[in-house]
């Protein structure tokens, strides 16, 4: 891409915030919600593997980058120039191991593998001013994926099961505790043991290579699109759903499993 065509774009938002009568309404916060509706589309893209479509979203998602630097621009809080400028030292910084001529940090000029890399990036963020490790996850992540952003943060400072076998038999303790919860019919209880249960099954993820994010989210679309199936099996048959018995729908969902 050459600079022209950048400095072209910028230029579309800047005039747009200023002509258009939505666009110079929006603040901050109002497009808040949008950033990120965009950023899930990019990973909807992602997961369908739609090359074509990540494309066009990646776009969106630049747009909304670019829009709240130049509403911040016409505040005097900062630019897109120093965005730029922050992140580009960010990440040489962050990465000693390869730009050890530019930077004076811990792991300069020492080579070193995936792990090193992950367990020195999060040294650094605390030389950065950042008072915990658990800074730097933000409150609005999905549950699921910010219970395992935090785990992985606690692990990079020896805050972890030594063996795979002993985060397994937390998830069966806290498993007998919610049973025991449940019986006790202390519905706060038994919430706060079902997230006790799934806090420990977060952390086993990890001892077993699996994103708990990403496979939560393939399970959903399995039962999405074997739901689906049922729906127009259903229909085929001249049936409502609404009217149809377990044994019915349970019949074409195994239809739709072995498919």
């Amino acid at each position: 891409m050459s600079d022209s065509e950048f400095i072209r774009f910028v230029e579309i938002t800047k005039r747009l915030r200023k002509d258009c009568p939505w666009d110079s309404e929006q603040t901050h916060a109002s497009i808040r919600h949008s950033l990120i509706e965009e950023a899930y589309e990019v990973v909807e893209a992602i997961d369908t593997d739609n090359l074509e479509e990540l494309r066009k979203e990646l776009g969106d998602l630049l747009l909304h980058v670019v829009f709240h630097a130049n509403i911040a621009e016409e505040q005097h809080e900062f630019t897109l120039e120093e965005v730029i400028e922050g992140i580009t030292q960010k990440l040489i910084y962050r990465h000693p191991h390869i730009f050890a001529q530019k930077v004076e940090s811990p792991g300069a000029s020492k080579k070193m593998n995936a792990q090193e890399v992950k367990e020195n990036w999060e040294k650094l963020k605390l030389k950065e001013g950042r008072a915990s490790l658990m800074d730097g996850v933000p409150k609005e992540l999905p549950a699921l994926l910010r219970a395992h952003r935090l785990q992985d943060k606690a692990s990079k400072v020896g805050f972890d099961w030594r063996k795979r076998e002993d985060a397994w038999k937390k998830v069966e303790e806290e498993t007998r505790e919610l049973q025991r919860a449940i019986e006790s019919e202390d519905q706060n209880r038994v919430e706060a043991e079902f997230g006790d249960l799934l806090f420990a099954l977060v952390n086993y993820s990890r001892f077993i290579d699996v994103n708990p994010e990403n496979a939560l989210r393939r399970t959903i679309t399995k039962f999405v699109n074997r739901f689906q199936y049922i729906e127009r099996k259903l229909k085929e048959s001249g049936k409502d759903i609404q009217s149809s018995t377990l044994e019915e729908m349970d019949g074409f969902w195994e239809e739709a499993k072995k498919k």
